[in-house]
């Protein structure tokens, strides 16, 4: 290799090859031959690539993890609000649980951000009305448009965050994709948090209770208390200021799940079919169905969003065509499956509310699938889907609004 590297010296191209060839020999033959050719621009820059070191790890200014210290500590308080002023736990939960995290990462991104005051009215004013308004919504546990107001409130207030994320107007696309993407991060680093803490907690349990001095319960709720909101907050923190933590993480993750997911829903769909259990009939059937299709909708979409360069991996990219082909076929079952129960037995808050959902996460897929389509055609570039992603978030937000703010006048509370 040492002599075709010296006959090849100014051959980039063919240099490439040797390299992807066989990377540790063509290091070490290169690394023999560098000092005979100071002066070559080609092999200076090969020196470098082979060479580069990546920076370390950035964990940000110490004020700004001290900033999310404070909004954990916030986050961790407004949950024990309950216990604070003995308010039935139910109903403030049921009512008010995005509001713990919701408002300390708004606060986050805002201050990340440094957004413009009117920006930061509009978002006070927002997270503010919708507070005001689900705690004086009337109802009980048994209210089917409060349950729907308290469910889609959290895609409302997800909205909201997302609002301060993206921090202004300009490359609207590209940030809402990047919410995505810091999203799926999120996810998997918050898992990761939990579960060491989880285990250390364990540990530590097990430990004092062997010392005759066991943790007090109350202790450990306390902790989980504080501790969750505290690892959403970490976890931000952690892919801000370090992307490379996570950033490799959840493109591999999600190119070992989309197969995986793929085959595990068409045997799925089969089941389903021939399943006793009346996709038509059965309620519970049902949900777990559409739970499903907006579980799989979530990683089609956190897959493109983290997936900058798809057209690189054809395999992916007929991973996620084959997904989103059978995801609009569940779809179809699902959306199916509601408008003959309201044919049936009528309109109800639950049934429009997920009729209206899976019309809009249908037509979501449909343009994705196109998207997909195209690229694999090659008539379009593989940004696109990410575009079409990003353009279509909005609707999920009005969406939401509707839901929250208007599902319960129109159907009168029920």
């Amino acid at each position: 290799m040492k002599q075709e590297i010296i006959t090849h010296l100014n051959n980039p191209g063919y240099l490439e090859k040797l390299y992807r060839s066989n990377k540790s020999l063509f290091k070490q033959e290169f690394s023999a031959l560098h000092p005979e050719f100071p002066n070559n621009d080609v092999a200076r820059c090969w020196h470098e690539r082979l060479y580069y070191k990546a920076d370390d790890n950035t964990w940000g200014k110490r004020y700004e993890l001290t900033l999310v210290i404070v909004l954990a500590l916030v986050a961790g308080c407004i949950a024990k609000i309950p216990d604070f002023f003995h308010l039935n736990e139910e109903q403030f939960y049921t009512r008010n649980i995005g509001f713990v995290i919701f408002p300390v990462v708004t606060v986050y991104f805002g201050w990340k951000n440094q957004i413009s005051v009117n920006k930061i009215i509009t978002i006070v004013a927002i997270m503010l009305t919708g507070l005001l308004f689900i705690n004086w919504l009337p109802g009980d546990s048994k209210s089917n448009t409060l349950k729907l107001s308290c469910v889609h409130l959290l895609l409302f207030l997800w909205s909201v965050s997302g609002f301060a994320f993206s921090g202004s107007v300009s490359n609207a696309e590209r940030n809402r994709l990047s919410y995505l993407r810091y999203n799926g991060e999120l996810i998997i680093i918050t898992v990761i948090l939990v579960i060491t803490g989880y285990l250390i907690t364990a540990i530590f349990t097990l430990l004092f209770s062997m010392t005759g001095f066991p943790i007090n319960v109350n202790y450990l709720i306390n902790l989980a208390t504080f501790g969750l909101p505290a690892a959403v907050m970490i976890g931000t923190y952690l892919t801000q200021t370090n992307p490379p933590l996570v950033g490799k993480i959840s493109p591999l993750i999600a190119r070992l799940f989309t197969p995986l997911v793929l085959v595990g829903l068409v045997i799925y769909l089969v089941a389903a079919i021939i399943s006793k259990n009346n996709l038509y009939h059965d309620r519970n059937f049902l949900i777990i169905f559409n739970v499903l299709l907006v579980a799989v909708m979530a990683l089609i979409f956190f897959s493109v969003a983290g997936n900058e360069n798809l057209s690189s991996s054809k395999s992916q990219l007929w991973n996620l065509l084959l997904l989103s082909v059978v995801t609009i076929i569940v779809n179809s079952m699902a959306l199916s499956a509601i408008v003959f129960r309201i044919a049936e037995w009528g309109l109800t808050p639950n049934r429009a509310a997920v009729v209206g959902s899976n019309v809009l996460i249908l037509l979501n897929l449909l343009l994705v699938t196109y998207q997909l389509a195209r690229i694999q055609l090659r008539k379009t570039e593989t940004d696109k889907v990410g575009k079409t992603i990003a353009q279509y978030l909005p609707v999920y937000f009005f969406w939401a609004v509707i839901v929250v703010f208007i599902f319960p006048f129109w159907f009168e509370f029920r």
